[in-house]
């Protein structure tokens, strides 16, 4: 079986399943160069626990997470698969790293995971895993994460991080006509960089080290599946190659990123 990527993807506004513009081309252009997974492990921003949790529904049902938004918006399904199995196995993967998890059999798919998926895999016809982050406690910590599910890369298995590469509501509005906020290509020009030096270390503690780093992300939950990706690279060799999809509103920078490093067993 081809060892697959970890992606990270920027998810933006609810209205990109709606409005897809680049994002949603780059997107399927890059399903169109993997290998078909088996499954999916999904880490989204928009699942926050305490503690590590794997959703185990066998049909996760479509969570509009949002208001405020048109009616076609809450119209939309993506009545993807679960995988309770494959699930435990990961809960397990989990607990053997140090990582106690439970599992959680209602949990569905939030617009951090549906919204990107419609134009990755608009069938909807692949197994979707998805898994909590734990923003109080850390970078170094969402990177454990993924490490530890690393080698589910060569069994098919399709380990994404969706959030944002920069992400602050405040500026929602702020920026029209072309306009961009300032901090964004800074910050994005620096993830970049380190990401190709594969700096772990600097992007773990991005906080103090990144410019503008509280202007992109005023709160840490829209980075952090960026580290769980990283992790699931496998390796201190990222492999990262980053695929421009354009800042919508003048602030929310779309970047996705490919981590092609070797899966540790």
């Amino acid at each position: 079986m081809s060892r697959l990527p970890s992606l990270y993807i920027s998810h933006g506004s609810p209205m990109t399943a709606l409005h897809p513009g680049l994002v949603g081309q780059r997107l399927a252009a890059l399903a169109a160069q993997l290998p078909r997974p088996r499954a999916i492990v999904m880490a989204s921003a928009h699942w926050l626990t305490h503690q590590p949790t794997v959703g185990a529904h066998a049909q996760p049902p479509t969570i509009h997470d949002f208001g405020g938004f048109p009616q076609a918006l809450f119209d939309l399904q993506y009545p993807a698969p679960g995988d309770p199995a494959l699930a435990g196995e990961i809960a397990a993967r989990l607990a053997a790293a140090g990582l106690p998890t439970a599992l959680d059999r209602n949990r569905g798919l939030d617009h951090g995971a549906w919204v990107p998926l419609r134009f990755l895999y608009p069938q909807a016809d692949i197994p979707v895993v998805p898994l909590a982050i734990q923003p109080l406690l850390g970078p170094a910590h969402q990177f454990a994460l993924g490490r530890a599910l690393a080698p589910l890369r060569e069994q098919g298995v399709l380990v994404i991080g969706s959030g944002s590469i920069t992400h602050n509501l405040h500026d929602w509005g702020h920026y029209q006509d072309g306009k961009e906020a300032p901090y964004v290509r800074p910050f994005i020009g620096w993830v970049e960089q380190r990401l190709q030096e594969d700096d772990t270390a600097a992007l773990l503690d991005y906080r103090a080290r990144a410019p503008h780093a509280a202007q992109a992300h005023p709160t840490d939950e829209h980075l952090q599946p960026l580290h769980v990706a990283m992790g699931a690279a496998g390796s201190d060799t990222l492999g990262a190659q980053r695929i421009d999809a354009g800042i919508d509103a003048g602030f929310l920078a779309m970047d996705i990123y490919r981590f092609d490093g070797h899966a540790t067993r």
